[in-house]
């Protein structure tokens, strides 16, 4: 795959565009984490980027830090972890880990496939660590879709394409299955608390009020909070803001926005309130944290 940050002149986020190899199907990649290595230096790896495709990553040896949406995930061998377009990571140390690394566009299974996986979910969970039969079908997966792709030339190219996504499609509906290691099947999230979570979704940058998303959507302030409580672990009001401060963090990852400009952005009053806001929820300025995270780099540079 290319390496490239796309940049589309307004000074939003870069983003890491899907480039497929020369001579292979558009939209998937397989790749083992030596392939990975050789291909780019760790110093790209380790700034934030935030990736217009999705990376399925299964770890098979060492023990990788890895950190998406700025919280710190350790991956021990037989650890999945799912990072979806438009989160952001920042890989750890690869030099001692091994593993199979799965890149896919959004638009690459078919819409059935798509909306079983919750492909669109950004609050599914990020690791999962399977265990017995599980963790042996979902090796199975891998490695024939591994397979599959290096098969490139033994089938017509429409023909090789639609099995690599038929063997996708296997690999992302189990991995999107409730972690039974984690404690048995999860429920359903509750209706109420999932229309506000995705009116959240749509409207943080123009409202941080439990009232307007209420009235939005025909509850009352205290039933969001109930259900959000019940199914977040925190009160409709802390939801709000989680979301709010966590894009504040990406643009201050990714951008060169002012604080000003995130302000404007976020519909925050003045630049000051904004960096009030920030510091009472995360102890640093926006300009400590933008300092912190990317480090010396100073950019978020080539990714993927």
């Amino acid at each position: 795959m290319t390496a490239k940050i796309r940049h589309d002149g307004s000074g939003d986020i870069p983003e890491v565009p899907f480039a497929a190899p020369a001579g292979t199907p558009a939209g998937v990649e397989v790749l083992s984490l030596a392939d990975l290595r050789r291909r780019l230096p760790a110093r790209s790896l380790a700034l934030p980027q935030r990736p217009a495709f999705h990376h399925l990553l299964h770890v098979t040896a060492g023990t990788l830090r890895h950190k998406v949406d700025f919280t710190a995930h350790v991956l021990p061998p037989g650890s999945w972890m799912w990072v979806r377009p438009g989160q952001v990571q920042q890989w750890g140390d690869l030099t001692d880990v091994e593993g199979t690394l799965v890149l896919f566009e959004k638009d690459f299974l078919d819409s059935t496939t798509a909306a079983t996986a919750r492909l669109d979910d950004l609050h599914d969970p990020v690791l999962r660590t399977p265990a017995g039969d599980e963790a042996r079908s979902l090796d199975l997966a891998t490695a024939h879709l591994a397979h599959e792709f290096r098969a490139l030339g033994q089938l017509p190219l429409t023909v090789h394409t639609a099995t690599l996504r038929h063997l996708l499609a296997v690999l992302v509906l189990r991995l999107a299955q409730p972690d039974s290691s984690a404690g048995g099947t999860a429920p359903a999230p509750d209706e109420t608390y999932a229309r506000f979570r995705d009116a959240v979704e749509r409207h943080f940058a123009h409202t941080r009020r439990v009232e307007d998303y209420a009235r939005l959507l025909g509850y009352s302030p205290r039933t969001l909070s109930r259900a959000t409580l019940a199914a977040a672990g925190v009160g409709a009001k802390e939801f709000i803001d989680r979301r709010v401060v966590l894009e504040a963090k990406r643009l201050l990852a990714h951008s060169d926005h002012t604080a000003s400009r995130i302000a404007d952005r976020l519909t925050f009053p003045s630049p000051t309130h904004f960096s009030k806001y920030f510091h009472h929820r995360t102890g640093q300025t926006p300009i400590a944290f933008r300092t912190a995270v990317r480090g010396r780099g100073g950019t978020a540079g080539p990714a993927r």
